[in-house]
């Protein structure tokens, strides 16, 4: 009888892929039998040879709904083989193989398990971790591999006979479920000090009532609160030391949703995926919770309930949403451990509704915004992560760490051709954060069974956290390390996230360590792989002392103009018009104009991230950072209030051979329509535009000049909406292809799969 050997590689653990195949066997008169290898699927196949390909076709075609099959050969047996099957078998998993596992990302709860969670009849009636192979907790609560129960957090709940019943049927849904459970054999959730005998209606009933709760859930802990009043949002916002950074929220359904913010087709899709990232809506017109859940932004993020806990929460619910923002002080990794939730949230949270099942792995929600119809990752987290990129067209045998830049960090594996990119690690000038990332690594090293690396990449700051790391782990594994510039490294991501291999991007951010050691951020790069030519940048402008400048814009606007004024003409308007912007006052005005006529502590900067602080600085709408591109975002929600009927100069110039975009000038005018008394919304929309014309057209002389067609975007500042679909408009309008990021991130958190590619392209030429 034939026997065909196959071997399928992908997402296949842990989503019902055996279960799958022992059904499909039996459709299509297959002996045999199918086990886990580690990071592979094993399926021996014995029939009537056209069976045996039916069937091959059949689990390509007919796979579970969340499994993802990257890989699959098969390999007929020598006819010599004297080994027959009677039947078709699931064989307990075997360890005894090498190579990359691939575990699935966290799914959100089915709606077959919310029938039963909200079925009064059922057994698993408002139980909040039910489960099955189709939804439920993976990433997080896996401790090794092959994916088993013994290998997870659900290892110390031993199944009840019922759920052992359901988890040893093969036709049944929760066959090999690893995460199923039931009120008797499962993890049980807690009001922490407070006797409760339904734990999740006692915190729905304490937040209707204004406290302010930690939850912990899935990957991580919540800080929840009530958005329909002011004063929980602002006790929250006093207590984390969050005075202006926009909360996430969550709603119980689309419609819901719909009653404050404007839902897109594109969003709703998002929003009801597997993965329920926290998607950036505009509010609507009848926008009614309070304010200080997203302050001075047309937009906030939105994310709908994926465990049954938070189901169950609405359920008791009244608010049509909660603040549910990550339960850590800013920089700092989410807490997960209930004891150092408890003790770290002693005086943030009054309460806190904690459970027992141990949290293997954080990982905070994703976060995604669209542009027009384009998606954009703003973090790639919970739902996604550690789903890998697919570089085998790179190389199948190199293992190469990437530690990203330093305060959005994500780090990345290479391993056979299949590149992890982590979970969010966050600001690593944080002494716990930086902990975190080196566990993180040290954890998805094991899972995907690797043991040494070839090559450790790293940004080309000298003095990033991250930077001493590599060479640290480059000296552990006596690899070589390889230094990625920012920028490069941004356009690397793009161009592997298209397929591409050349092209013009436009990198645009606040700041990147240059190759000529002053800071980078609005550069057009003629990238090719291993390599790029700097073509075109923003006009360099000072910092007066350096970072200072980040925190305070109107140190930005002052330098930007200053040429343009005597010394004693820009003390005086500062003093006039910008005084509060000063920490100092008049003392701190007459120092920067010094710091600025003596070249004094100064840092040079290309940054187009500082060029839209000080244009928000200059019109008043923000003056003080105190979160990560506020200054641009809120500059961003007063333009979509204007149009762009107002006269800004967009001035190219020709500096030591670059094209460059003079920003001076835009600054001066928006000054000017400022004292003429027009529009601050029309001012604002205007400068904008003009800065990402300017960013376009310099892109497109050197895609000119090269003969390359395909122009792409890289950088938070692509994130904003406005500005990409301007470049996108007067790239196109041109006659060449615009990309923007898919399945990556504009922003940093896809640096380091950059700085994968770059290393083996350098690597192996």
């Amino acid at each position: 009888m034939p026997k065909a050997r196959i071997l399928v590689q992908g997402i296949v653990q842990g989503v019902g892929f055996r279960p799958n195949i022992y059904r499909l066997a039996k459709d299509n008169h297959i002996n045999g039998y199918v086990r886990n290898l580690g990071n592979i699927v094993e399926i021996i196949a014995e029939g009537e040879e056209k069976d045996i390909s039916k069937f091959s076709e059949d689990i390509g075609i007919k796979k579970p709904p969340i499994s993802k099959i990257n890989s699959m050969e098969l390999e007929w047996i020598s006819v010599d083989d004297n080994q027959t099957y009677e039947d078709f078998q699931i064989l307990k998993s075997s360890a005894d193989f090498s190579g990359t596992s691939v575990i699935p990302p966290d799914i959100a709860v089915c709606d077959s398990c919310l029938e039963e969670i909200f079925s009064i009849s059922n057994r698993r009636y408002e139980y909040p971790f039910t489960a099955c192979t189709d939804c439920g907790p993976r990433f997080t609560v896996i401790n090794a591999v092959p994916y088993d129960r013994e290998r997870t957090s659900m290892d110390k709940f031993p199944l009840c006979p019922d759920c052992m019943d359901e988890y040893q049927t093969v036709e049944d849904r929760r066959y090999h479920a690893e995460a199923s459970c039931c009120p008797v054999c499962g993890p049980q959730v807690f009001l922490h000090g407070v006797e409760s005998k339904n734990p999740i209606k006692n915190a729905a009933e304490l937040l209707d009532d204004g406290q302010i709760l930690a939850i912990k859930g899935i990957g991580g802990t919540h800080l929840v609160a009530k958005t329909s009043d002011d004063l929980p949002v602002a006790r929250m916002r006093k207590r984390l030391g969050r005075s202006k950074q926009p909360f996430a929220c969550m709603s119980p359904d689309v419609e819901t949703i719909r009653t404050f913010a404007d839902v897109e087709y594109l969003e709703e899709k998002t929003l009801l995926s597997r993965s329920r990232p926290i998607v950036i809506l505009k509010k609507n017109s009848n926008y009614y919770l309070s304010p200080l859940v997203s302050p001075a932004l047309h937009n906030l993020g939105v994310m709908l309930p994926y465990s049954g806990l938070q189901h169950l929460l609405f359920k008791y619910g009244a608010e049509p949403a909660y603040i549910m923002t990550s339960a850590n002080m800013p920089g700092e990794p989410m807490l997960v451990k209930n004891q150092e939730i408890v003790e770290k949230l002693d005086g943030i949270a009054d309460y806190f509704l904690l459970h027992n099942r141990e949290i293997i792995n954080r990982c905070d929600d994703s976060v995604v915004r669209f542009r027009g119809e384009d998606l954009a990752f703003i973090r790639r987290s919970r739902g996604y992560v550690p789903e890998p990129y697919d570089l085998s067209s790179l190389n199948k045998d190199l293992n190469v760490l990437a530690l990203g830049p330093e305060i959005d960090v994500t780090f990345s594996l290479l391993k056979e051709g299949r590149c992890f990119v982590s979970q969010h690690i966050g600001d690593t000038t944080k002494y716990d954060t930086f902990l975190y990332l080196q566990n993180a690594i040290k954890y998805m090293m094991e899972i995907t069974r690797t043991d040494g690396v070839d090559l450790v990449a790293c940004d080309l700051h000298p003095m990033f956290f991250t930077t001493k790391l590599a060479h640290e782990i480059g000296e552990r594994f006596h690899c070589p390390v390889v230094k990625v510039q920012h920028h490069h490294a941004h356009a690397a991501a793009l161009g592997v996230d298209h397929g591409m291999d050349e092209m013009i991007c436009i990198a645009a951010d606040g700041v990147g360590y240059g190759d000529d050691g002053s800071i980078w951020g609005g550069e057009i790069l003629h990238w090719q792989g291993k390599e790029y030519e700097r073509m075109g940048s923003l006009m360099p402008q000072k910092m007066p002392s350096g970072d200072l400048t980040t925190k305070y814009p109107s140190r930005m606007l002052m330098a930007m103009v200053h040429e343009y004024y005597s010394q004693e003409e820009l003390v005086e308007l500062m003093k006039s018009d910008y005084i509060d912007y000063f920490q100092h006052g008049k003392r701190e005005v007459e120092l920067v104009a010094r710091q600025l006529e003596r070249d004094f502590n100064i840092t040079i900067t290309t940054s187009t991230g500082r060029v839209l602080d000080a244009i928000s600085a200059a019109l008043k709408i923000c003056g003080e950072r105190t979160y990560e591109g506020e200054c641009a975002m809120k500059l961003e929600s007063a333009a979509i209030e204007g149009n762009y009927k107002l006269e800004i100069p967009l001035k190219i110039k020709k500096r030591r051979g670059l094209d460059i975009l003079d920003t001076s000038p835009i600054l001066m005018s928006v000054l000017e329509h400022k004292s003429e008394g027009e529009s601050i919304s029309d001012i604002a929309c205007s400068a904008q535009r003009v800065v990402a014309k300017g960013l376009a057209e310099l892109a497109i002389r050197s895609a000119d000049k090269v003969g390359v067609n395909v122009i792409g975007g890289s950088g938070g500042v692509f994130y904003n909406e406005a500005i990409s679909m301007t470049i996108k408009e007067e790239i196109e309008s041109a006659g060449y292809n615009f990309i923007q990021h898919q399945n990556s991130c504009a922003g940093d958190g896809s640096v380091s799969l950059g700085q994968v590619v770059v290393a083996v392209m350098k690597n192996l030429n």
